[in-house]
Formats: structure tokens, C-alpha cells, sequence
């Protein structure tokens, strides 16, 4: 720890949390991790911390942030990665398989296990020499004026008071940090749960031809089946494994009471899923594994002065359907730090009040608030995409134009998962820019499908008269269509 630099205290050893701290620590500034939880560590803590293990989907903009420590910390993450290029549907009762790309280009998310990057994460702040991290330390009170908190050693019921010059708030959902800053700013807050919830599953390897473990199913896809009103989700594990969510109603939950309840329920609506995950281990964990609720969190603003920002699911909880919570984090330490340059934030704290940290903190809240109430906007909806859309001809239709006009002209057509998937474009500009994209694929989409219905009507008519070549007349739907095209392209 160097003694005159600016001291900084993060709540919160979660992955926003861990990663903030290599960025602030490579600022040069002295950084304190308060954590309410255990070492997760080490093989005695494992067992107490209940985790959730739904798998992270990491994309573009998390990696940028990685990559952004300049500690090669995204190609760490990557090593135990499985990069998924696309879904893959199961239809119907039997599961029949349907494969959607994600984008036109190979791009591919990947899927990450939770744990295992919080811990590369804790690991790689604990070895900078200017941060230290308390476990078992949770935060009670703060006062942001002052820079003091008040935190309770969990072991021995001591409250421990420590100082700070800038308070980072990355304890969840129901945050701390983010009750104290209620106090001091007029905050427009906003917490909604979904009538949804979910449990976690999973699907074991198998046994190969040579005795070694396979996987079950395509490792690089995102598996999903699709039932209208809940949807049931698999993402590849290191181990052959998949991790399954199963995502629905509260109210279709408490209508399973028992395993025949519950057997009945997936011979009905999974049946190809319970082949694979064997009937014995889905009774075992679907009724040992805990049902989790899916909060919604807003807020604004996300700063007090020079004293105080929170980032991550304390700013901005979102349900995790388009896999952009982690992303969107570690998006905001990125851009938070961003902005440190861009108003010059010195090392050390310039008097009792800092000026240019108070307008980077301001800057953060007047710039980033527009892209979190998009994207959590976006993950709402894509829950609809996802359980219903995707088997819809219309949603098939419209998903091969826009990937075909993506094709033709990239520059003026993009697709909504490419630019918030696949690029680090600020999500209320992609969520625009999809809308205003929308008219032009409707024209383009209605346009081909008339065609193409005339077309096959007339070359049926044309086949009674022992016409040779119809083709011509599906080209001119298509021709029409491309007149369409070029009216986007202009």
C-alpha cells in the first residue's frame, strides 16, 4: 500500500467488485475488498456459500473489459470457456433439433462457470501489492460525507469501522452501499420481481466408446426448448457436463408436489431432457435445488459526489436472458475508468473535495444511465424471443432477411444480438438503431413472402399448362424484394 495514495473501498468480492479492484489498483490507488462472504476459495468454504450456478455467457464487451487490465485476464478467463456459435432448439415432445447461428460470421459467445471466474478474478486482484481483501465483513452503514463504514465481522459479531476516500458499491441486488447512498441523493429506484423463477438442473457427460467422458449433446451450441409460456435452457460445462435451467411460473412450480408430478410434467414437455439427464438425478435435484425469484433493479443516480458510485446488479439487476449481466458489469468498470482519464482523476485525493472525481462520477451517471435502461429492457424481452419467437415463422422470416441484408449491406443493417453481443456499441444506440431497421425488414419481409406465395400460386397454374421454367417467377418476387433493399441502402 503506498501512503499518500487515494484510498478506495469496494463492498463487494463478486466479479464487478474483483475486477474494479485490478483496474483502480492499477491506477495506483490503495484498495480495500470487504467481502460479507467466506473465501470462496478455499475447499472448507465451498460447502457454505450458496452460489448460483447458472453459467455466464461471456462476450464481447466483457472480454474488452478483461483485456483492458492489460494482465491478459480475458485469455485466463477463456482457458476454461466453451464457445457457443449458436442455439439449438428442441421442437416438440421429442426434442426435434433446429440450429440458429448467432451471427453470420462465426461470432460465439461462451459460456463461462460463475465460480470459477469469480475466483481467477479474487486471485488475480490479491496478487497486486496495493489491495487488500477482507472476507466475512459485512457492511452495515456508511457514512459518505465522512468516508466511514461500519462493517460486521460475520465470525465474531465485532463491528469494524474503516475510512475510505471513494466508496464502490458491488454488492448485488440488494446492496448496501446502495441503501447509504438513498440517504444522500434524491434516487429514482425501481425493484420489480418477475412472475417467473427458475431452477437449476443438470445434464451429466457420458461414457464414450473408450471409457472417457462425451458430451450428451453439441457443446457448441446453447441448448433450448422453447415451450411458449417457460423455457427450459443447457450450456456446456469443462467437465462434458451441461448446466440446465429450467425457467417458468411460479404457479407452474407449486403445481409439482412430487416426483410423479414432476415426471409427469417432463414427459409431457421435455421428454428428449429427461432421457439425458436420467430420471433418478432430475427427481434428486429438481427437488433438492432451490427455486430462485428474478429481480429487476433501477436506479438513478449511481453516484454522490466525489464519495460514493455503485456499478453492477447494484445499479442495474436485470433477469438474465440476453447474458449481458456479467458483460454489463464489467462494461461499467471499463467505462468508469474511461472516464478517470478523460477528467484526469489524480492518484493521490486532491483536498476535501475533489473535483475532477466528482465529474467523472457525474459523467458516469448522465452518460451510462440511457444504455442500463436499455439493456435491461432488452433482457425482459428476449425471455419472450427465446420461450416463444423462435419456433414463430414470421420471428425465422425476419431473423434469415436481416442476416442476409447484414450479408449484402453490413454497413446500414445490423443485427439487434450482433451490436449488443458482438460489439462494445452503447446499448440504447443499438436498441435504436434495431427499431429504426425494423420498418425497412418489414417492408423487405412482406415483400418476399407476397412474392413468393404469387409466385408458387402462378407456377402451379403454369404447371397445368406443362410450362418448362417457373423459376423466373419466384426471381421476380425476389427482385421486387431486392428494389425494397435498395431503397435501405440509399
Amino acid at each position: 500500500m503506498t501512503s499518500n495514495a487515494r484510498n478506495v473501498a469496494i463492498v463487494g468480492a463478486g466479479p464487478v467488485g474483483s475486477l474494479m479492484a485490478v483496474y483502480c489498483a492499477n491506477r495506483g490507488w490503495n484498495v480495500h475488498i470487504y467481502e460479507s462472504r467466506p473465501d470462496m476459495r478455499l475447499p472448507e468454504n465451498k460447502a457454505k456459500i450458496q452460489n448460483r450456478s447458472i453459467n455466464l455467457a461471456l462476450s464481447v464487451r466483457g472480454l474488452t473489459a478483461l483485456k483492458g487490465t492489460g494482465l491478459a485476464l480475458d485469455e485466463l478467463i477463456m482457458k476454461s470457456g466453451l464457445p457457443m456459435r449458436g442455439r439449438m432448439l428442441h421442437i416438440g415432445r421429442e426434442g426435434n433439433l433446429v440450429s440458429q447461428n448467432y451471427g453470420v460470421h462465426g461470432e460465439c459467445i461462451n459460456s463461462v462457470d460463475r465460480a470459477k471466474l469469480n475466483e481467477d478474478l479474487i486471485t488475480a486482484a490479491e496478487a497486486l501489492s496495493n489491495v487488500k481483501i477482507t472476507f466475512d465483513h459485512a457492511l452495515k452503514r456508511a457514512d459518505l460525507d465522512k468516508g466511514t463504514l461500519e462493517l460486521q465481522n460475520k465470525i465474531t459479531k465485532e463491528i469494524v469501522k474503516a475510512e475510505a476516500d471513494l466508496i464502490i458499491g458491488c454488492d448485488g441486488a440488494y446492496s448496501s452501499v446502495r441503501n447509504s447512498l438513498m440517504r444522500h441523493v434524491r434516487m429514482d429506484f425501481g425493484q420489480e420481481y418477475i412472475p417467473h423463477g427458475y431452477c437449476e438442473l443438470s445434464i451429466p457427460a457420458k461414457v464414450g466408446a473408450d471409457g472417457q467422458p462425451e458430451f450428451a449433446m453439441d457443446p457448441e451450441h446453447l441448448h433450448i426448448w422453447p415451450r411458449h409460456k417457460f423455457m427450459m435452457i443447457a450450456l456446456p460445462n469443462p467437465d462434458k457436463s451441461f448446466t440446465v435451467t429450467l425457467f417458468m411460473p411460479f404457479v407452474n412450480f407449486e403445481m409439482i408436489h412430487n416426483e410423479g408430478d414432476l415426471l409427469n410434467f417432463f414427459d409431457e414437455y421435455f421428454t428428449d431432457a429427461v432421457t439425458l439427464m436420467g430420471k433418478d438425478l432430475l427427481v434428486k435435484e429438481y427437488f433438492k435445488n432451490p427455486k430462485g425469484s428474478l429481480v429487476m433493479i433501477r436506479a438513478n443516480p449511481y453516484h454522490y459526489k466525489d464519495r460514493c458510485i455503485i456499478l453492477g446488479d447494484a445499479a442495474h439487476s436485470m433477469v438474465p436472458f440476453y447474458g449481458q449481466g456479467m458483460n454489463c458489469g464489467f462494461e461499467d468498470v471499463r467505462i468508469l475508468d474511461s472516464l478517470f482519464s478523460e477528467f484526469n482523476v489524480k492518484p493521490t485525493k486532491q483536498g476535501d473535495a475533489d473535483k475532477s472525481l466528482e465529474l467523472a462520477l457525474q459523467a458516469y451517471t448522465d452518460r451510462r444511465a440511457k444504455d442500463l435502461k436499455a439493456i435491461c429492457e432488452l433482457a425482459l424481452n428476449n425471455y419472450i424471443e427465446m420461450r416463444h419467437d423462435v419456433t414463430s415463422p414470421v420471428y425465422i422470416m425476419r431473423r434469415s432477411i436481416e442476416s442476409w441484408l447484414h450479408l449484402l449491406v453490413p454497413a446500414k443493417v445490423i443485427p439487434l444480438y450482433t451490436m449488443v453481443s458482438f460489439s462494445n456499441r452503447p446499448y440504447s444506440e443499438a436498441y435504436i438503431r434495431h427499431k429504426s431497421q425494423g420498418f425497412w425488414l418489414g417492408v423487405v419481409g412482406a415483400t418476399v413472402g407476397l412474392g413468393t406465395a404469387v409466385g408458387m400460386a402462378v407456377a402451379g397454374w403454369r404447371n397445368r399448362r406443362h410450362l418448362k421454367d417457373t423459376s423466373d417467377l419466384l426471381k421476380a418476387a425476389f427482385l421486387t424484394a431486392a428494389q425494397s433493399v435498395q431503397k435501405l441502402v440509399q
